[in-house]
């Protein structure tokens, strides 16, 4: 086919985080997709542990000044850039003072879960979004990657399904092990609807923990990735369910550029 405009969305990415699966994919993937004659783009959070002088971040002003509801709360969504100059490729971070200027990602210093990690993860996605809509840049694939991405297929089917930026892409989900073990509240599915979302389109998400996560994502995507050998069993059977409706990447020991290539282009054939 021809040359494809692929946007990846991941909660991590090396090398600004490092040790998991998903950074590590992260990183690799839009590489390897880059060098076989695409345009790509990349957006990830701002963790706090992130070094902003060592890695040279630097707000882009003409994209941040967005403001993020939830609960009636407005927060200021800052738009930062780094580029990777081995790779030829920029990375967009999406940063929040509130959300994101802290010391550790998902748990604190006693390894306890963020009672915010629901509103950072509406914030990161219904962000992401709004970053492509005012970066006017219109994707064939929208691959998201990690837990944190979770919401985006259920956005992109939904508040965002007319927007004109989005309307001809396919969106693929990489599924990885269960990556953590608590629940993003009782209120999850209510905050994440932002006021705008039917309550059996999120249904799939009510107990907010990463399975119904992967879920919900699965249920919403075009097409799935099992980007682990270790896909809990329950995920398994529920991706096994829906093979029939659309397509599923079966998981490789390593990522292979013309397959997930390959992959991209029979989407956006079908």
């Amino acid at each position: 086919m021809s040359r494809k405009k692929v946007l990846f969305i991941s909660s991590e990415m090396n090398p600004f985080l490092e040790g998991s699966t998903v950074a590590e994919i992260a990183r690799q993937l839009p590489q390897a997709i880059q060098e076989k004659d695409n345009e790509i783009r990349i957006l990830v959070p701002r963790f706090g542990v992130i070094n902003e002088r060592r890695n040279r971040l630097h707000e882009v002003v003409r994209l941040s000044g967005i403001n993020i509801t939830i609960d009636d709360n407005d927060n200021p969504l800052i738009i930062k850039v780094a580029s990777l100059p081995e790779a030829k490729m920029q990375v967009y971070f999406l940063d929040n003072e509130d959300y994101f200027h802290r010391k550790f990602v998902y748990t604190d210093e006693n390894n306890a879960f963020f009672p915010d990690n629901d509103e950072r993860t509406i914030f990161f996605c219904k962000g992401a979004l709004e970053t492509v809509k005012k970066l006017g840049w219109a994707p064939d694939i929208i691959h998201c990657q990690g837990w944190m991405t979770s919401l985006i297929p259920l956005y992109l089917r939904s508040i965002y399904k007319d927007e004109p930026v989005f309307r001809n892409s396919k969106v693929v989900y990489s599924v990885f092990e269960n990556q953590f073990e608590e629940s993003l509240g009782k209120d999850f599915a209510r905050k994440a609807s932002l006021n705008n979302i039917d309550q059996e389109q999120l249904a799939v998400y009510n107990s907010g923990d990463c399975v119904n996560l992967y879920k919900g994502a699965i249920q919403h995507a075009d097409a799935v990735v099992m980007a682990s050998d270790q896909i809990d069993p329950d995920v398994d059977q529920f991706i096994a369910n829906l093979a029939t409706e659309k397509p599923v990447l079966q998981y490789m020991v390593e990522g292979h550029a013309d397959v997930y290539s390959e992959f991209y282009d029979s989407l956006l054939t079908s």
